[in-house]
């Protein structure tokens, strides 16, 4: 938990129209599950490479298997992989940013005030790793999808929190309060000044 915790578990607000600081409240990755097949190629070019090495027909030398493996470990491997990490998902009191992108680097924001609308697909692979793909959608700009989130049932549940919370605070601090001390009231106006 990233927030102080107040008397009965619960956070600790701020007083209206003070400054909240953003707190990061998760960061997550798509599912791993998705590296299976690389993990794979590695072991069997590793395999491959072993065995070979120093086996090879007369045409054939290891320079040339080295270089083979290389570029297979290049390619199913190290892109794939990078392609991963690359991926990532903040979720903070304040707003959800997409960041993706191994040569140039693309960011995406969605703010919790505005509040926005929360799709859940799971497929049957998903439900069996417990991963699932959420739709943010705000209905003015086009949805940000967090796909393939490990711990989907969590994300979603701390995603609906964050926006009811930012949303209550949103309308706390809109409502004014007058020197009267009364919300929404404002004050009276001073008597013009009487003619001398």
């Amino acid at each position: 938990m990233t927030q102080p915790i107040g008397t009965g578990s619960r956070p600790l607000v701020p007083a209206p129209g003070a400054p909240t600081p953003e707190l990061r409240i998760a960061r997550v990755r798509p599912h791993a599950r998705r590296l299976f097949w690389s993990v794979l190629v590695l072991l069997a070019v590793a395999g491959a490479v072993g065995y070979f090495y120093g086996n090879l027909p007369a045409p054939f030398e290891n320079w040339m298997l080295l270089t083979a493996a290389a570029v297979i470990v290049f390619l199913l491997v190290l892109l794939p992989f990078l392609a991963w990490w690359s991926r990532t998902y903040v979720i903070t009191t304040r707003r959800v940013i997409e960041r993706h992108g191994v040569f140039v680097r693309r960011r995406r924001e969605l703010s919790h005030v505005r509040g926005y609308s929360i799709g859940v697909r799971r497929g049957v692979l998903q439900r069996m790793w417990g991963a699932g793909t959420l739709t943010l959608s705000n209905g003015v700009d086009e949805p940000l999808r967090l796909r393939n989130i490990p711990h989907v049932a969590l994300v979603h549940e701390a995603l609906v929190d964050q926006v009811e919370v930012n949303q209550i605070l949103a309308h706390r601090d809109a409502q004014t309060v007058t020197p009267t001390g009364d919300p929404g009231i404002p004050p009276r106006p001073p008597a013009p000044a009487a003619p001398a």
